[in-house]
């Protein structure tokens, strides 16, 4: 069975040849290019991946876009920044292929540069909160995950900018989901983080989580 997994892209020509070459067999890319000025989107269709254009802004409004545009019934989501490493997918798509979960999250097991100790704070104050509300038990809002591909379509997430995973998992509790995570590595990222490498973009950030939760 073939497993899509939808790759938001934002000006990720550097880490994009990486993460392709390491995606395992079975795993089909859909390169999600939203807006990139790098040439992302031109690499990716010469490595074979499928592309498909999102002028929307928004990490959302790509991860949406790649779903709607998936045709399998297994999807996986990941970030594309050369943090996660592709061969772990199998390892978030296992308990869903094996229906023992319908959402799984790689929970990150970081090198000691790749996640600064604030942003590991804050991570673990919405894990707690999320507890709190959902009974959930996350040790991490992790960016790679696995669920069903209509299911996830379904839970009708209406956030288009940093809210969404928070969101996913939110709705998915509401729904009586088998939620759970499974660790995976996590490197340091290549270049630049749009969301927490500028003050702008970790701002739009905690609005946008604040915003699911409320």
């Amino acid at each position: 069975m073939t497993v899509q997994v939808v790759l938001p892209v934002l000006n990720e020509a550097e880490a994009l040849p990486w993460v392709l070459q390491r995606m395992p067999d079975g795993y089909e890319p859909v390169v999600v290019d939203n807006g990139s000025i790098d040439g992302s989107g031109d690499i990716a269709r010469r490595a074979g991946a499928m592309v498909v254009r999102e002028q929307r802004p928004g990490f959302g409004s790509a991860c949406f876009a790649g779903l709607a545009a998936a045709t399998s019934e297994l999807v996986c989501i990941m970030d594309c920044d050369g943090s996660l490493d592709p061969l772990d997918l199998e390892r978030i798509v296992a308990p869903v292929r094996g229906d023992e979960a319908d959402l799984v999250l790689g929970a990150r097991c970081a090198d000691r540069a790749a996640w600064p100790l604030h942003l590991r704070v804050a991570n673990r104050a919405l894990c707690v909160e999320l507890r709190r509300r959902t009974g959930v038990q996350l040790s991490d809002l992790g960016p790679m995950r696995a669920a069903r591909r209509g299911a996830l379509l379904s839970l009708g997430i209406e956030d288009r900018r940093f809210g969404w995973p928070l969101e996913m998992v939110l709705r998915a509790a509401g729904s009586g989901w088998r939620v759970t995570e499974v660790p995976v590595a996590y490197r340091r990222r290549v270049g630049r983080s749009k969301v927490t490498g500028t003050l702008r973009g970790t701002v739009r950030a905690a609005w946008d989580m604040g915003a699911a939760l409320r």
